[in-house]
């Protein structure tokens, strides 16, 4: 079976900002199938590193067999990014996560991120660990399943389709599209990616393991090193806006509100990056994305 096919997201734009070197060590926190990773690796040549981290075990081998024969070495790791703190690595000049879906959770139907075939509702990345959307909704009360669908989801009537879901307690994708006709009717086909959505972060509690990689993350960088995130929804880039936005700013002195020292980090992005035009036409998946970086001073401050 042939790989399948993917088109790393505003590749162009994470080459210019974060500039890999040769030589340079690259902690790619979300390998997917590797098109970011092969780029940076080809920068970084014989003398880089590259360690590759990827909770979905089939990505994992798909991108070690697309990395083993460039030149540098390469270390691909089982681990969702959320464990990073707990993974031993060592100091990176460049750290870089895509928090998109890759492209087998998208085209696969088995793993039941789609809506438009019959299949067991799943949802998880990593399917060695966890529990799948169907469970999740089977031991979830009715309130926290409407606040799911609310908060992740931005889903309007979210109470009245939790209290659905709690009583067909759906175990397939089919299951899921039958309750929102029940209650959103013509409107449903509209609401389905919220839903898809809302659920998807919910199981893999995708926004606790964001705030664990921004709160681990730019440790790990090295004098002048580089971290860079694409996000894809708001909540997502609310997130790694705010926590940027305080590693680059200035300490205050609380009396007299003067810098106290320099700021440990600098923005390299003052508005976030987003793709262009050519880039949504040929690949349409990308139109949410944004890429936000900041860089470690070179010294500390003082």
């Amino acid at each position: 079976m042939s790989a399948p096919h993917h088109t790393p997201v505003l590749l162009s734009e994470v080459l210019a900002i974060l500039d890999p070197k040769a030589g340079e060590t690259v902690l790619d926190v979300t390998l997917g199938l590797g098109g970011h990773a092969e780029a940076l690796l080809k920068r970084v040549g014989e003398r880089g590193t590259l360690i590759g981290l990827d909770a979905d075990t089939r990505n994992l081998a798909q991108a070690q067999k697309r990395l083993h024969s460039l030149p540098g070495r390469v270390r691909c790791i089982h681990a969702n990014f959320r464990d990073l703190a707990d993974l031993a690595l060592p100091g990176v000049n460049m750290l870089f996560a895509d928090l998109g879906l890759s492209s087998p959770h998208v085209d696969d139907p088995a793993r039941g991120f789609t809506f438009r075939e019959e299949v067991p509702l799943d949802l998880r990345y990593d399917r060695s660990r966890g529990v799948t959307a169907a469970v999740w909704l089977a031991q979830s009360t009715e309130e926290e399943i409407a606040h799911c669908l609310r908060v992740f989801g931005e889903l309007p009537s979210s109470a009245r389709f939790a209290r659905a879901l709690r009583e067909r307690l759906p175990t397939t994708t089919t299951a899921v599209v039958l309750a929102a006709e029940s209650v959103y009717r013509w409107r449903a086909k509209t609401v389905l990616p919220q839903i898809f959505q809302a659920l998807r972060i919910a199981v893999n509690d995708e926004l606790g393991s964001l705030d664990a990689l921004l709160a681990v993350g730019p440790t790990f960088l090295k004098p002048d090193g580089r971290m860079g995130v694409i996000s894809y929804h708001s909540l997502e880039d609310r997130r790694v806006k705010q926590v940027f936005r305080s590693l680059t700013s200035a300490p205050k002195h609380p009396q007299t509100g003067q810098d106290l020292h320099p700021a440990e980090f600098t923005l390299l992005t003052r508005k976030a990056v987003v793709p262009s035009d050519d880039e949504v036409t040929v690949n349409p998946r990308s139109r949410s994305a944004k890429l936000r970086v900041i860089m470690r001073r070179d010294s500390p401050p003082s």
